[in-house]
């Protein structure tokens, strides 16, 4: 069952203006990233589906949160079908993100209250999102389906929609500049936040500070 409710979590979003969002076969090495992560000033985080046994590390990091960084909200990624996002939820995801618009899922998610958002990448699909019950919807892969501009552009006629781009987005003041400028409210930021450099050197302080530049960085854009 989730730890947070889900208007806390989109509140959540919307507040710090950022998700980091990872994947790591290794517990302890998970562990290590998300406390980095929130010591810079991170509260809600993406661990991806990717791999079986995904699910399992997910578990104990949830419980990891729950003990060592109860003001973490942790969600799960790569969900792209109702069986999996039911298994997330069952283990304690707080919100569920998935990578293309699935019905399915937005009706498991619904039923138990928790954040759904999916990627979509047409003026179309955020519509149907919305239809569904999303109220932020992921614009993936958002460099490629046009950037900044793409945002811009669905925000004219749909300026209701609350878009998070996630793909294209770096953690330099230019790139995050052009993504709330277009109108964002929050941006998920992977493998340039969480960089394979870093882990595999376990440097947890750059990690730190990458962060908090980033929380910076977004706070003073606001």
């Amino acid at each position: 069952m989730a730890r947070f409710a889900r208007l806390t979590v989109l509140n959540s979003m919307i507040e710090v203006g950022f998700v980091p969002v990872f994947h790591h076969d290794d517990l302890d090495t998970a562990r290590s990233i998300v406390a980095a992560l929130s010591r810079g000033g991170a509260r809600v985080i993406e661990f991806t589906n990717r791999g079986d046994h995904a699910f399992e590390v997910f578990s104990e990091l949830e419980r990891y949160c729950a003990s060592d960084h109860p003001q973490v909200i942790l969600g799960a990624g790569s969900v792209v079908d109702e069986v999996t996002a039911g298994t997330y939820i069952n283990i304690g995801a707080n919100f569920v993100v998935g990578p293309m618009l699935d019905r399915r899922v937005a009706e498991v998610c619904n039923r138990r209250k928790v954040a759904y958002s999916p990627g979509c990448a047409s003026p179309t699909e955020v519509a149907l999102a919305h239809e569904l019950g999303c109220e932020i919807v992921k614009v993936f892969p958002g460099g490629l389906v046009g950037g900044p501009a793409f945002v811009k552009a669905v925000l004219g006629p749909c300026p209701w929609a609350l878009l998070m781009p996630t793909g294209g987005v770096d953690t330099t003041e230019d790139s995050l500049s052009a993504w709330f400028e277009a109108g964002v409210p929050c941006v998920g930021i992977g493998s340039k936040l969480v960089s394979k450099d870093l882990v595999d050197a376990a440097d947890w302080e750059a990690l730190e500070r990458r962060t908090a530049g980033v929380a910076s960085i977004i706070s003073e854009l606001r």
